[in-house]
């Protein structure tokens, strides 16, 4: 008979909390109903508090799918062909498809070499994960490749049009930005004597980054210098596919498959210091020299071949013919939007900070942290790991330095160290940690570089270029100024406004 009255009485209880968890709904609905009717200013009070808690909410959350659900409830129309141009995934479309296929027949040129990675595991076990990643997501691992770094735009392009001088064979170009200047005008006069000495010259252009040079003027100039080139991704011609946020913001230079330069640089004058725009301009990049320039060869040729679709000439043809013996470890990676949601950019990035023991120094002009990003660097500062980011203090970007701003005090309160560089504009994208890893390349810290854009870079394990980009940071820290919690908190009511308001659109910036 309890039984029988236990059993009644769950009973009772369940249907007594449903009626009560209706009956709560029921008088919301009626009460938004009437304010809606009869209390307009009551109602569009309570909205527009609604509106500024969902702004809490996601800054809380930081999380860029709750952005999208935001922007797609505030502006239930716009909000929405926003989002189907800018933000869902298109991983099954034929222009991804495509990319993938040839991907795939590149991997088939890339030969892992299972001793090369078993030497690192020896040298690094801790940081053995990091490449066995990168090679499960198709990119080798090599030896005997020399690494050299340069802390500065001028100095790096200097290098390259030196090497470039020397070119016997081939040079591959691939840029995001080429401007009007002494930068371009150096390198076209150049490219142009290689070409009558016989030396095959392609270039390759995003159409976004190039708008200003990119004319048919321009065009016509570079075929009769005999001088090949392609635009990546026409504006004109994919804006109707909802394809043209789709940038290539990789920076790849190749000299006979022998060298190759990849970095934060573009081929413009504010690179070098040449004209100054921000204050002074704060670059990075790497010159490779050996095996591992292949896998940027066949990087420029992946993108070389989606944009033009009538080249036939296969990557054998442009394999490294030196030989240099060194003995640490390189390891070039790409990616792009046809690869997400798992992106090697960013994995590259989290799995680094995942692994770190005793410090990471970052070096990003954007600061756009998404939630995984934002929780692996505010875990590993509260682990104990010495984490320090150097953004700049004078921006190009008035509303993309505003959530650089906003993201600092999370960061600070778990004991991250920001730092922003007074003299200028710091572009340099850079990754140090432990002394035993980096990553130079053309990948920013935002919402762009590790979802809508083609990026590059090299991961690099036991050379002396981690320790010359280490040195290179320290002395950079010295120009720079500590933001502190306390002044960032005391920042003006109007200003945090603004960034949270920014924030809930950074998919956008």
């Amino acid at each position: 008979m309890g039984i029988v009255k236990s059993k009644y009485y769950g009973i009772i209880r369940a249907v007594t909390v449903g009626i009560a968890f209706f009956l709560q709904i029921g008088i919301m609905i009626l009460l938004a109903v009437y304010l809606m009717r009869y209390g307009i200013a009551v109602y569009f009070a309570l909205e527009f508090i609604g509106i500024i808690t969902v702004f809490a909410l996601v800054n809380n959350a930081e999380s860029y799918k709750i952005s999208w659900i935001i922007i797609i409830l505030i502006l239930p129309v716009a909000g929405f062909f926003l989002y189907i141009m800018w933000g869902r995934s298109r991983k099954n479309a034929k222009y991804f498809k495509h990319l993938r296929e040839i991907e795939q027949e590149r991997a088939k040129h890339l030969m892992n070499d299972d001793a090369v990675a078993e030497d690192l595991e020896i040298e690094h076990p801790n940081k053995i994960q990091i490449s066995r990643y990168l090679r499960k997501e198709g990119f080798p691992i090599y030896k005997n490749t020399r690494v050299t770094y340069y802390d500065e735009g001028e100095t790096v392009l200097t290098a390259m049009l030196e090497d470039i001088r020397k070119a016997e064979k081939f040079i591959f170009m691939e840029y995001f930005i080429v401007s009007e200047g002494r930068v371009w005008d150096n390198i076209l006069d150049v490219l142009t004597q290689k070409v009558e000495q016989g030396v095959e010259v392609k270039l390759l252009f995003d159409d976004f980054g190039t708008l200003k040079i990119n004319t048919q003027a321009f065009r016509k100039d570079m075929k009769n210098r005999g001088i090949e080139m392609c635009i990546f991704n026409p504006i004109h011609k994919d804006i109707a596919r909802m394809f043209f946020n789709y940038r290539n913001h990789q920076k790849i230079t190749v000299i006979d498959g022998n060298i190759a330069y990849t970095g934060g640089f573009n081929l413009a004058d504010e690179y070098a210091n040449y004209i100054e725009r921000f204050g002074h301009w704060k670059d990075s990049g790497v010159r490779l020299y050996g095996e591992g320039v292949y896998s940027f060869t066949c990087f420029f040729l992946d993108m070389w071949r989606i944009s033009n679709k009538g080249f036939e000439t296969g990557n054998e043809a442009y394999r490294p013919n030196v030989s240099v013996e060194e003995e640490g470890f390189v390891q070039p990676f790409s990616g792009g939007p046809h690869r997400n949601p798992h992106n090697p950019t960013e994995g590259v990035y989290t799995r680094m900070i995942n692994k770190a023991r005793d410090y990471i120094y970052i070096t990003t002009p954007y600061l756009v942290l998404d939630q995984n990003m934002l929780g692996d660097l505010t875990s590993a500062a509260e682990s104990g790991v010495d984490v320090r980011i150097i953004v700049p203090k004078i921006y190009d970007k008035w509303y993309v330095y505003m959530v650089n701003v906003s993201n600092y005090g999370k960061l600070m309160e778990a004991g991250v160290q920001v730092y922003e560089y007074a003299p200028g504009f710091i572009h340099a994208k850079n990754v140090i940690v432990d002394d035993e890893c980096a990553v130079c390349g053309t990948i920013n810290t935002d919402y762009r570089s590790f979802y809508l854009h083609y990026e590059c870079g090299v991961f690099m394990s036991e050379t002396d270029a981690i320790n010359d980009m280490k040195e290179d940071f320290l002395r950079t820290l010295e120009k720079c100024e500590a933001m502190d919690l306390i002044s960032w908190s005391k920042r003006p009511i109007g200003n945090k406004l603004i960034q949270q308001i920014l924030k809930i659109i950074s998919p956008l910036l």
